[in-house]
Order: structure tokens, then sequence, then C-alpha cells
């Protein structure tokens, strides 16, 4: 990777960071009222493959997606606005922190129920195909997704129809608070597409150049009609399985590893490889002070603005013609209706 990439890069794993900083403390404070999972720790994937993207691609996330929807430099006011529960949200303060969307970005929508947009991102690299247009479709998932059923429909109909797509599996280590190990008989997991003839590699998920440079090369392979491929990237985040508390998941411990992965951090390592490459500290400090004042202008801007009409509570809401037979505990939408 090139200095100018690189320095790319840091910027944007700088941003993810410092972004999910401040929606952790949000949480803590009890500001953010929609459940937030925190990215931190996972940076280094989402950058090496949303910087290997092109326009037109498209990226389908879950509920750990903060990093995938910045990695894709979609707009930072916008999801904290999102977040905070804000009009000029990026789902008009409907979605919260796990339903993300940046059309203009390739960011069709993300989902919180595990492996669902699998299928979507092999939708999209379907009508991609069809096109012709030259697009790949990119599905980010976690190792547990790997376990649902329609995981494995999805890589079988991409294989058989040579669709353009990557699954790329953030292998964090833990499904919830369940260890790797108390679920599956081997770390195996790049050989899962071996069955559909999907080549799969096994990488250091906190290196963002080795992320990036295999990501160019499925994205390569997407676009010359080879089909697709399979990333496994080894990482592991840093705070809880949903919220910002430290190494603890739904209220269970983990076991003692975390502090062996705060030496691997993303960040520091593409720091210490752009000084060898020659960056001098103030380039650096001047890429971590346009960080800091994105944020701080991306905070002001979200609390600044209005809250959504509520007029609008029931407008994208599907209800039948018919008399509405709405449960005891329901009646201002009942009336409303």
């Amino acid at each position: 990777m090139n200095r100018e990439t690189l320095c790319q890069c840091y910027r944007l794993m700088l941003l993810i960071r410092s972004a999910e900083e401040k929606i952790g403390d949000w949480v803590e404070r009890g500001e953010a009222r929609c459940p937030c999972h925190l990215y931190i720790g996972q940076e280094a994937i989402a950058v090496g493959v949303g910087t290997a993207m092109r326009a037109g691609d498209t990226l389908w996330g879950n509920h750990r997606s903060h990093g995938h929807y910045l990695a894709r430099e979609a707009s930072l006011t916008g999801l904290f606005a999102e977040i905070l529960g804000k009009a000029t949200g990026c789902a008009h303060g409907r979605g919260g922190s796990m339903h993300l969307i940046a059309k203009d970005q390739g960011i069709l929508g993300t989902v919180p129920i595990v492996a669902a947009t699998i299928p979507l991102a092999v939708g999209a690299a379907l009508a991609s195909s069809l096109r012709r247009d030259g697009c790949v479709s990119v599905a980010f998932f976690g190792d547990g997704a790997t376990e649902e059923g329609h995981f494995h429909e999805s890589l079988n109909l991409a294989a058989v129809y040579k669709l353009p797509v990557i699954f790329v599996c953030e292998n964090n280590q833990y499904a919830s608070h369940l260890h790797w190990s108390e679920r599956r008989p081997a770390a195996n997991l790049h050989e899962v597409g071996s069955l559909y003839r999907i080549p799969g590699i096994c990488l250091d998920g906190n290196d963002v150049e080795a992320v990036h440079e295999a990501s160019l090369r499925a994205m390569e392979r997407a676009r010359a009609g080879a089909g697709p491929s399979f990333l496994e990237c080894r990482t592991y985040r840093w705070r809880g399985h949903v919220g910002p508390r430290w190494d603890i998941d739904v209220g269970l411990k983990r076991r003692d590893e975390l502090h062996d992965w705060l030496a691997r951090c993303p960040i520091r390592r593409a720091k210490e490889r752009l000084r060898k490459l020659g960056v001098t500290e103030a380039e650096l400090s001047a890429i971590e002070q346009s960080v800091q004042d994105s944020i701080a202008q991306a905070e002001a801007e979200a609390r600044a603005a209005p809250w959504p009409d509520e007029g609008e509570l029931l407008h994208h809401v599907y209800c039948a013609a018919a008399p509405l037979d709405l449960p005891w505990f329901m009646p201002s939408i009942r009336e409303a209706a």
C-alpha cells in the first residue's frame, strides 16, 4: 500500500474509533436510547475492504455497522443524528444504530437479524451480473452468521452463477458471548466455501494493508466474472457485544484475551507503518486533528438538528385496510388508524 492510501486508511480508522468512543459516551450517559453495538478494535476490516471498493459497488452490513458506514465516507453527521433519533439522521431517526443507509455510498441498508443481509448482497450481485455493470457486492457478517442456513444457501447460489460478491467474515472470536471453540470443532472458517468451490483466505483482520490487498484481489476476480470469494478476517472487538463496557458480553466476562489484542491495535500498527514510510509527526498530528474537528462539527450539527415531527409517527408503517384488531395495550395506534 502506498503512502497516500495508507494515510487515507489511517484517517478513516481514527474516524471510526473516535466516533464510536463518542457514541459509547452517549450510551453511558443515556443520551443514545437505541442499542449500540460498537466496532472498536475491528476498524482495519471495514477500512481495508471499503477503500478497495468503487463507485457503484454495494455494501451490506449487520448490527455492528458504524465502521462499515464510515469506511465508505458516508455522512458522520447523518450517523450521529440517527443514533440521537433526529430527523436529519441517515434513516430520518427511525432506524437507530442498527439500521443505517447511505445510497450514494452504496450502503442500501444494514439489518440486525443475524445473516439477514447476506442473501440481499447476493441479490444485488445477481442484479449487477444481469446488468453487466461491473459492480461488486460486499457482505459483512460475524462468525456466528456462518451457522445460519441462508448463509449456506447464499454461498451456493453465488457459486452456481459466479456472481460478483465478496463474503467478508469478521471473526471476532465470539458470537455474542460464546467463543468459537464452544461452537465449532476447528478454527477453519476460511474453508467454509470449499464445498461450493469458493476460494477462501484467512487474514489478520487487524492489518489494514493485508485486508486491503486481499480485497483488491477478490474485487478483480469478481469483476472478471470468476465469481465470489470468502475472506475470513480474524480480529477482536474490545467492547461488549452491545454497549460500551470493556470485554463484557451480556453480563458475562470473556476469557482474558483483551490485553493481548490491545497490543495488536490496528490503528497503532498503521501509524507505525506510516512512520516507516516517512510520514512526519506533524503530518500525523494534522490527520488526528482533522478527525477530532470532524467529530466536534458532526456532534454539534446532530445536536442542533430537529426531532422528527410527531405527525409522521405512522408514516412508512403498514396497516391493513380492514378494521384493526390490535392488542389492548396499543389504543393510541388503534385510534390514530
